[in-house]
């Protein structure tokens, strides 16, 4: 945004609550303060004060607590203003029409974490961290949002560009003084070095997937013979009849999906059309969804109808599905003719219960937690998870780093390898946001919500 105006938003979610906050960032915040509740109005930065809101016509529009921020000490890096007014939706309609009448201008998505940014509040990862930490889904998600808020990749960037830059002083001391009395060149340090540094980023590129399954949800498909008890299962763990049950097979025809929280994951369901072999033309379509959903999907919840015989599985299904991806939940356990069923797919890890009665449910939430944690990496608190945006400037620092690795290889000379352990560099400041792309930020900010 053009340095010089005041931005103002509402930063609450709209609609009738007991509470919305406005806020205001920009110059003019105190002068505004003082037009909108009287020029006594002088303001204690960062302390609350109870004040009557009267519009350019000298109405009162609300009683509200005004939280004035002066310039350098605010989240923006500018003045800024908050008020706390009563959540009325009128309420917040007349302000900020009045603001507006004001010389105020309507903030852009992100416009306000996009100024603290661009006011070197934060770093462009930390910026990131703030839409992370309010579409966090899970109590894993929240801790690894709250560790990048709080710098922990610009940290580990900075450390990668100190190591690189040891090895890079070492080798252009060769370029600049050439007669000096130099040591003969032992190239086996620097590439030791950079060898180590390439595995270390490789190991963070490689929680990127961790990071989108945070972001966006295990994808899970619930699979198995018609009337196996898969729309069950997916009202059970969503707490509500989402699906309609029925004791007819093929009732699910189509793809319907849920989003849950299973400790700590987030599972985007998938309850597809039971697989068997049908003439019917809409369970045959309601299958060929199933089987194209299978390609999509990070894990399998494959139940079984355990007072009935193992069902045949397409190929297509059994190809996906391996230890460590998927949870065989052998349901009807209450049933008479119910048998054990640990002799399908044997790899997988199974539960025995009843979704009709509970019988066994205690443990399925648990059970699916381990299936997941058995095949995908869950880092601890202390570690870091990358975006894919991250990895993709981490990529070009390692493709640097392997440019430079071939030319000490070729004994190429030193300024060339030099140069390559820049671009390197470079591509570490690129996660941190040392970046000159106008088009880049607007791209990034813009998926950030309207206040914030």
């Amino acid at each position: 945004m053009p340095f010089g105006e005041t931005i103002t938003a509402l930063s609450t979610p709209a609609g009738e609550a007991a509470l919305a906050v406005i806020r205001l960032s920009g110059p003019d915040c105190e002068a505004l303060g003082r037009a909108c509740f009287g020029p006594r109005w002088s303001p204690v930065p960062r302390q609350a004060s109870l004040c009557s809101y009267k519009s350019l016509n000298d109405n009162t529009l609300d009683k509200c607590l005004a939280l004035y921020f002066a310039e350098n000490a605010s989240y923006t890096g500018e003045s800024m203003l908050e008020l706390s007014l009563h959540g009325s939706p009128l309420i917040v309609q007349l302000v900020l029409e009045d603001l507006l009448a004001r010389g105020c201008r309507m903030a852009e998505p992100g416009e306000f974490t996009k100024t603290a940014f661009l006011n070197g509040k934060l770093d462009l990862s930390q910026a990131e961290a703030v839409a992370d930490l309010i579409h966090a889904r899970s109590t894993r998600a929240l801790q690894v949002a709250h560790r990048q808020l709080a710098g922990a990749i610009g940290q580990r960037m900075d450390a990668y560009t100190k190591r690189l830059l040891r090895v890079q002083a070492e080798l252009e001391a060769y370029i600049d003084f050439p007669e000096e009395d130099l040591p003969e060149e032992d190239q086996a340090g620097p590439i030791n070095a950079i060898q180590t540094l390439a595995a270390d980023i490789s190991n963070l590129i490689d929680t990127q997937h961790y990071a989108s399954l945070l972001h966006d949800g295990v994808q899970t498909v619930i699979l198995g013979a018609p009337n196996a008890g898969k729309s069950s299962l997916l009202n059970w763990l969503a707490g509500q009849d989402r699906v309609i049950v029925s004791e007819t097979p093929g009732t699910t025809r189509d793809v319907v999906a849920e989003r849950v929280v299973v400790g700590d994951f987030v599972l985007q369901l998938m309850d597809t059309a039971g697989l068997h072999a049908s003439e019917d033309a809409l369970e045959r379509l309601g299958m060929e969804k199933t089987l194209a959903w299978l390609d999509r999907a990070d894990f399998y919840l494959v139940v079984l109808d355990s007072a009935s015989p193992s069902p045949t599985l397409p190929e297509a299904a059994l190809e996906k599905i391996r230890a460590g991806n998927a949870l065989v939940i052998e349901n009807k356990c209450d049933l008479p003719g119910s048998t054990d069923k640990s002799d399908f797919l044997p790899d997988c890890p199974h539960l025995r219960l009843s979704l009709r009665t509970g019988q066994g449910c205690e443990a399925l939430r648990q059970g699916i937690t381990n299936a997941l944690s058995a095949g995908h990496h869950i880092p601890h608190e202390d570690e870091l998870v990358v975006s894919a945006r991250h990895a993709a400037a981490l990529t070009r620092a390692i493709d640097a780093l392997q440019a430079t690795l071939a030319r000490l290889s070729e004994g190429a000379p030193p300024e060339l390898a030099a140069s390559d352990l820049r671009l390197a560099v470079e591509a570490f400041g690129d996660v941190v946001g040392k970046i000159d792309n106008e088009a880049m930020l607007d791209q990034l900010f813009a998926a950030f919500c309207i206040g914030k």
